[in-house]
C-alpha cells in the first residue's frame, strides 16, 4: 500500500490543533513563562542576584569588546558601538502603549518572531558578540539589561553624555505566542492601514520593521508622506516630534546602512537556517558576506563624517545638500548630495571616500515642517540636543520598565519622569487591622456590593504587565481622563468617589482628633471596598473568607498622570466586565476580532492563568459587576451573592442557546420544555461552555463539592490582581509580594 503524499513526492506533515482549527480560541498564552521554564528554577530571583553585580566591570568589558574587532564578524570602523547601539535600539523600539508589548523588559529580541524580523538582519550578530560578558556574569545579568547596557555604553563611549542606566530587566526563555504581532502571514506586506489610519495596536507600518520602510511608504521614496508615517509610528510607542527628531538625528549621527550587493545572496532567518549554523541566520554569500560585502537592510550609506562621534554633522549635511535619488547596489531607493565632496569615510578602507547619503525617512526630518523647526534648532543648539537625545534614548530604553521602584544599580536617574506613573511619598502611619475592620463596615453601609466590585476592578484591573503600567495603587480613577472612560460609569464614577470622599475625611480627620499620625489613601479605600463586598457575598453564601488585603497605596495627584497615555489606552473590552464598544465589528470567521479574543489578551496583561480567568469572570457575574450592571451572564437569581450559579445554570442542558442580534455578540437561554427565555449572556459568557479547555474548568467548579472551592479560588485571583502593581512591596518585601500575586492565597 502507498503511503500518503508518496505520488506526489510531498513528506507528510503532522499536524497541530492550530492547523486543523487555526479559528479556535488559543489559550496558550495565558500559560507562557511559567516557573518549570526557567533553568534557574523557581526560587531564582533576579533583582537579589543583579543587586550583587559589579556594573563597573561589566561597563570595562563592554568598551573592552567594542574595539576588539573579530574576523567572524568584523566591526565597522574597527568599533562595534554602532551595532550594539543598533540591538538596543531594536530591543526596545518595539514596545507600543496600546498594549504595552514589545519592548526590552524581558530579553524578548532573541526569539521568534522578533529575532526573525528584516529589520533585524544581522541583530543576531551582535548578541553573539556580547556573548562572552553574559558566560563571565552568569545568573546575574539577564539578557535584556546587557543589551540595554551594551548599546548605552557604546553611546557613552562615542561621545553622549547618558543619563543613567537602570537594571532589573529579567529575561524570558521561549517566545512570546501572543498573535499580536500582526495580520500579515508574510514579512513587509503593509496590511495594517496607512499614514495616519495605522492599526492599533501596532507601532510599525509592515511586520517586520521596527518603525516604517526607510524606503517611503510601500516603498514610495517621499520624504512628505514618509515624515507621516514616522510621527503615526513614533506616536505609537509614546514619543512626541521632539524626542522623536533627537532619536533619529542622535542614532544616525553612528554607524552605516548595509546593502552591499544583490538581496537574492541573502540567506534565511535564524529560525529557518540550517542546524549547523547554530541559531545564526542571514548569510550573505555575495563575496565574503561581511565586513564591506555585508547585506543588512539593503540600503548601502554612512549618515556622517564621523560615525563614531556624536555630534551635530547629520544635522549639518541633511541641511546642507540638496539631495537627489539613486539606488543602492541592492536597489533600494536612497539619496545622495548633489555636488557635494566625498568626505565620509569608508568603514573599511581608510584611503576610501564616499559622497554623503540619506534614506527617505532622514530627508523626512527636512521636509516636514514641524519637523525641521526642531531639527535646525538641535543644529544650532548642539547642547540642548545631546540632552534631548540623551533623555529620549534613556525613556526609549527603559518606559517599559514600570515605575521606578522596579529601576536597580547605581546608576538611576534622581529625576522621575511623568511616564513612570510617578506616585508621592507616604508621610504618614497605615491603617491597622480594627482599622480596617471599620472601614468595611462603613464602605457597605454606603455603597452596594456590585458598586465596591465594580469600582475595585475598574481601578485594579488596568494594570498590564507587559510594560507595569496602570494599577490601583494612585486611585488614577478619580482623575482624568480616566475619570471619563466610558466603561468607569463616568457620571456614576463623581458621585462613588465622593462617598471614598467622605469616608476618607471623617477617618482621617477622627485618627487627627485622637493624635494619631495614620490616615487612609482613596487608593486603599477602593480596594477595601472590593474586600468588604467579596467577604459579605461570601457570607451570603454560606461561606466565611477574608480577602487578603495590605495597606500602603498612596493617591496620586493630576500632575502625576501622562494624560495623553492613558487617553490612548482607554479600553474598548473588557471581558470581565461584559463590556464591549463595537459588537459590529466582530468577525466570527476571525477569532481575533472577537471580544472572547480580548478577554484572552486582558487575561495575559493580567498574568493570569486559566482557572484564574474563568472564576474571576463568575465571580463577577454573580456579584452583578456588569458594565451598567446589565444582566448578561449574571445566571443566578441570588446576585451579590459568591455562589457558583454561572457555571451550574451555563452548563444546565436544560437550555437552548440562540443568538439575540444580528452580530452574534448577545444570546438568549430558552427553556427546553416551555420556551421560556431563562437567561441573557453575552460570548465571553458563552465561550465558557463552548470551548473544551475552559468548559473543562467550568465542570470543576460546577460540581456540587466545588462551591467552597470556587469561593477560595475567587478570593485568591481577586487578591493577585488589587496587588499586582504594589512595586513598593516588591521593593521591600519580595516574599509577601510573591505570595500575593501567586494567585495561591
Amino acid at each position: 500500500m502507498e503511503k500518503s503524499g508518496s505520488k506526489t513526492g510531498k513528506k507528510s506533515r503532522k499536524r497541530w490543533i492550530t492547523d486543523w482549527w487555526p479559528n479556535r480560541l488559543n489559550l496558550k498564552i495565558l500559560r507562557q513563562n511559567c516557573p518549570n521554564q526557567n533553568p534557574y528554577g523557581e526560587d531564582y530571583d533576579y533583582a537579589r542576584e543583579v543587586e550583587t553585580l559589579d556594573i563597573d566591570a561589566v561597563i570595562k568589558d563592554l568598551k573592552d569588546i567594542m574595539k576588539n574587532s573579530q574576523d567572524w564578524w568584523p566591526a565597522d570602523f574597527g568599533h562595534y558601538g554602532p551595532l550594539f547601539i543598533r540591538l538596543a535600539w531594536h530591543s526596545a523600539g518595539s514596545y507600543r502603549i496600546y498594549d504595552g508589548r514589545g519592548g526590552a523588559r524581558d530579553g524578548s529580541i532573541r526569539f521568534p518572531p522578533r529575532i526573525n524580523w528584516p529589520d533585524n538582519v544581522n541583530l543576531d550578530k551582535a548578541i553573539r558578540l556580547l556573548w562572552p560578558v553574559k558566560k563571565k556574569y552568569g545568573r546575574k545579568l539577564s539578557w535584556a539589561d546587557l543589551i540595554i547596557l551594551a548599546g548605552t555604553v557604546a553611546l557613552e563611549d562615542m561621545g553622549v553624555k547618558i543619563l543613567g542606566f537602570a537594571l532589573g530587566r529579567e529575561d524570558v526563555f521561549e517566545p512570546d505566542e501572543s498573535p499580536d504581532w500582526g495580520p500579515e502571514e508574510e514579512m513587509l506586506t503593509a496590511k495594517r492601514g496607512e499614514k495616519e489610519k495605522l492599526e492599533r495596536p501596532y507601532a510599525a507600518t509592515e511586520m517586520g520593521l521596527i518603525y516604517v520602510n526607510p524606503e517611503g511608504p510601500g516603498g514610495n521614496p517621499d520624504p512628505a508622506e514618509s515624515a507621516k508615517e514616522i510621527r503615526t509610528a513614533f506616536a505609537r510607542m509614546g514619543m512626541n516630534d521632539e524626542e522623536t527628531v533627537a532619536l533619529i538625528a542622535g542614532g544616525h549621527a553612528f554607524g552605516k546602512c548595509h546593502g552591499a550587493g544583490p538581496a537574492e545572496y541573502l540567506g534565511p532567518d535564524p529560525s529557518s537556517s540550517p542546524i549547523e549554523m547554530q541559531g545564526l541566520g542571514w548569510k550573505y554569500e555575495y563575496k565574503s558576506g561581511k565586513g564591506p560585502d555585508t547585506y543588512t537592510s539593503g540600503f548601502e550609506l554612512i549618515w556622517s563624517p564621523t560615525p563614531t562621534k556624536f555630534g551635530i554633522q547629520y544635522l549639518h549635511i541633511l541641511f546642507k545638500y540638496e539631495w537627489e535619488l539613486e539606488k543602492s547596489p541592492a536597489g533600494k531607493y536612497q539619496w545622495v548630495a548633489k555636488d557635494a565632496p566625498e568626505i565620509i569615510p569608508d568603514a573599511y578602507d581608510p584611503n576610501k571616500k564616499h559622497r554623503p547619503r540619506m534614506l527617505t525617512a532622514d530627508l523626512a526630518l527636512r521636509f516636514d515642517p514641524k519637523y525641521a523647526e526642531i531639527a535646525k534648532r538641535f543644529l544650532e543648539n548642539p547642547e540642548e540636543f545631546e540632552k534631548a537625545f540623551a533623555r529620549a534614548w534613556f525613556k526609549l530604553t527603559h518606559r517599559d520598565m514600570g515605575p521606578k521602584e522596579c529601576y536597580l544599580g547605581k546608576y538611576v536617574p534622581k529625576e522621575t519622569f511623568i511616564w513612570q506613573d510617578p506616585l508621592p511619598e507616604r508621610d504618614y502611619e497605615l491603617i491597622e487591622e480594627e482599622d480596617v475592620r471599620y472601614l468595611k463596615k462603613r464602605l457597605l453601609e454606603e455603597l452596594s456590593v456590585k458598586q465596591l466590585v465594580y469600582y475595585a476592578w475598574a481601578s485594579a484591573s488596568t494594570y498590564r504587565n507587559s510594560d507595569r503600567k496602570g494599577g490601583v495603587n494612585g486611585a488614577r480613577i478619580r482623575l482624568y481622563p480616566m475619570n471619563e472612560w466610558e466603561v468607569n460609569h463616568p457620571e456614576e464614577l463623581k458621585k462613588v468617589v465622593k462617598v471614598y470622599e467622605k469616608i476618607q475625611r471623617e477617618f482621617n480627620e477622627e485618627q487627627e482628633a485622637k493624635g494619631n499620625d495614620k490616615k487612609v489613601s482613596l487608593a486603599d479605600l477602593i480596594v477595601l471596598g472590593g474586600c468588604a463586598a467579596i467577604e459579605e457575598a461570601a457570607r451570603k453564601a454560606g461561606f466565611s473568607v477574608e480577602v487578603p488585603f495590605v495597606a500602603g497605596r498612596v493617591d496620586a495627584l493630576q500632575e502625576h498622570v501622562d494624560a495623553e497615555f492613558y487617553k490612548a489606552i482607554e479600553p474598548f473590552a473588557d471581558g470581565f466586565r461584559n463590556y464591549f464598544r463595537n459588537p459590529e465589528s466582530i468577525d466570527e470567521a476571525d477569532v481575533y476580532t472577537t471580544p472572547e479574543y480580548f478577554l484572552v489578551d486582558k487575561a495575559n496583561l493580567l498574568t493570569l492563568t486559566v482557572p484564574e480567568m474563568v472564576v474571576l469572570i463568575a465571580g463577577m457575574r454573580v456579584l452583578g459587576a456588569n458594565y451598567n450592571y446589565s444582566d448578561y451572564g449574571v445566571l443566578t437569581d441570588k446576585p451579590e451573592t459568591l455562589t457558583n450559579d454561572f457555571f451550574v445554570n451555563l452548563l444546565d442542558m436544560s437550555y437552548e442557546w440562540r443568538a439575540a442580534d444580528s452580530y452574534r455578540y448577545t444570546f438568549e437561554a430558552v427553556d427546553r420544555k416551555s420556551g421560556e427565555v431563562r437567561w441573557r449572556a453575552t460570548r465571553v459568557d458563552l465561550i465558557i461552555g463552548h470551548h473544551d479547555e475552559l468548559r473543562a474548568v467550568a465542570e470543576v467548579y460546577a460540581c456540587d463539592d466545588a462551591k467552597e472551592k470556587f469561593v477560595r479560588d475567587f478570593v485568591s485571583a481577586w487578591a493577585k490582581v488589587m496587588h499586582l502593581d504594589r512595586f513598593d512591596l516588591w521593593r521591600n518585601n519580595r516574599e509577601l509580594y510573591r505570595k500575593l500575586t501567586s494567585g495561591i492565597m
